[in-house]
């Protein structure tokens, strides 16, 4: 991190919030000012986070280099810039039951559900060279002539691509991650779900880290923030059991926005936010339909010590699915009368960072994943547990710059009894810009 950076942009964020204050303080009431106060203090926590939180988030990739201020015709002061990372990996993989197929996204990062589990010998270790993490970003950002602000954000990388292979040219097409615009406290497009705690993450070279045991998910949602309030309605998306067990149903017919709540609290050295979801689950295929509640609660902190710092996540709930675990369980299973039993699950990670020196640290992380089947309508072929272990050492000779190595061990059960297990090491190099 660089920490002259960090000083500086933190400093010219608290002096423009108190000039744009005392501008206005004459007009305002205790209650405006209050209000104002409170959402300066959420706004730089957001930038504490941002700036000190590992090369993972996605996130903080934000643009870095900037084009000069315009000034607009209609009095609006534009700056628009760019910025993301390079980021290549090694992946030397060994399962032990069979064996990953080379077309399974387990391949890429890490994904619970992709575990093998069975009596299968493994076939010993895999290795996968990447740069599909690589990043790019783009940001403009606007000063209305009426005293507002917007922005816009755009952001892809080339994960999970359907295009491209290894034979040839490896030529893999991009995807979007976040597109999204802003306006005042309103936030419209698609990001990070308001029910996920980013910064929380820990710093991983893997894609996602304890992805088990982490809520997590982009997509499309109209954001409301009010100080260390955010209220969000997002796009629905049910995922289903079959009765008896079988391959995933999707299911997208529910008339209502998935809604997502996040409130952040200010603690000593760090933060504890709350999270809440409620969103119905629905199914109509095939003459058959029904709908059941489900809901979810996360709480998850982060906690600075020095240089160091603890990050932490623990979440519950009933039909979550697809926000939780990397849809390890679906949101629900029917029953033979083709009803919806909402499927409850109970997931937590934590994280230690620390920092050997100025150049040098290391993260220890641990998650767990637990999920309640009915196994009288699942069958036993279902994800009944999973938990994984990584470790990492990395290095920064300079600033932006970061290489390393991770090791990652995970396992995973299903209710029949049957287990397999992944262990993975990474190395990798990252460039930031």
């Amino acid at each position: 991190m660089n920490t002259h950076r960090t000083n500086r942009t933190l400093k010219l964020a608290v002096a423009l919030a108190l000039a744009t204050s005392a501008g206005t303080a004459a007009a305002a009431t205790n209650e405006e000012l209050e209000a104002r106060i409170a959402q300066l203090e959420a706004a730089l926590a957001e930038l504490i986070a941002e700036k000190e939180a590992g090369p993972q988030l996605a996130q903080i990739a934000r643009p870095e280099s900037k084009w000069p201020t315009l000034d607009d015709d209609d009095g609006t002061r534009s700056t628009y810039s760019f910025g993301g990372y390079i980021k290549v990996d090694g992946m030397f993989t060994d399962v032990g039951a069979g064996d990953l197929a080379p077309s399974s996204a387990g391949t890429q990062f890490y994904i619970p559900a992709t575990i093998p589990v069975g009596d299968a010998e493994g076939e010993g270790p895999d290795f996968i060279a990447q740069a599909r993490e690589t990043r790019l970003s783009f940001k403009s950002e606007h000063q209305l002539a009426n005293g507002k602000q917007a922005s816009t954000y755009i952001e892809m990388d080339f994960f999970l691509s359907g295009f491209g292979n290894e034979r040839i040219s490896n030529s893999y097409a991009p995807r979007m991650r976040h597109a999204y615009l802003t306006y005042d406290k309103w936030l419209i497009g698609q990001t990070w779900t308001t029910f996920q705690d980013v910064a929380a993450l820990p710093e991983n070279l893997d894609f996602i880290g304890p992805a088990e045991s982490t809520v997590f998910g982009r997509q499309t949602m109209i954001r409301y923030t009010n100080g260390a309030l955010e209220l969000a309605a997002e796009n629905p998306e049910t995922t289903l059991t079959p009765n008896g067990g079988g391959a995933r149903i999707v299911s997208d017919d529910g008339p209502l926005p998935d809604l997502t709540a996040r409130y952040t609290f200010k603690v000593p050295n760090g933060y504890i936010k709350a999270a809440g979801l409620l969103r119905s689950l629905d199914y109509d295929i095939g003459g058959q339909s029904d709908n059941t509640v489900g809901w979810g609660l996360s709480v998850s902190g982060r906690h600075n010590f020095g240089r160091n710092d603890i990050r932490w996540m623990a979440t519950t709930g009933s039909g979550m699915g697809r926000y939780f675990g990397l849809n390890t369980a679906n949101g629900g299973v029917l029953d033979p009368g083709g009803n919806i039993e909402a499927i409850d699950q109970f997931g937590a990670f934590g994280s230690y960072r620390h920092f050997w020196n100025d150049k040098w640290r290391s993260n220890f992380t641990l998650g767990y994943l637990s999920n309640d089947n009915p196994i009288d309508l699942t069958g036993e072929g279902v994800t009944k547990e999973v938990y994984s272990v990584h470790v990492n050492l990395l290095y920064s000779p300079f600033p932006k710059v970061t290489v390393g190595g991770e090791l990652v061990y995970a396992s995973r059960e299903i209710e029949s009894g049957a287990d397999g297990d992944l262990t993975r090491l990474l190395l990798s190099a990252k460039y930031a810009f």
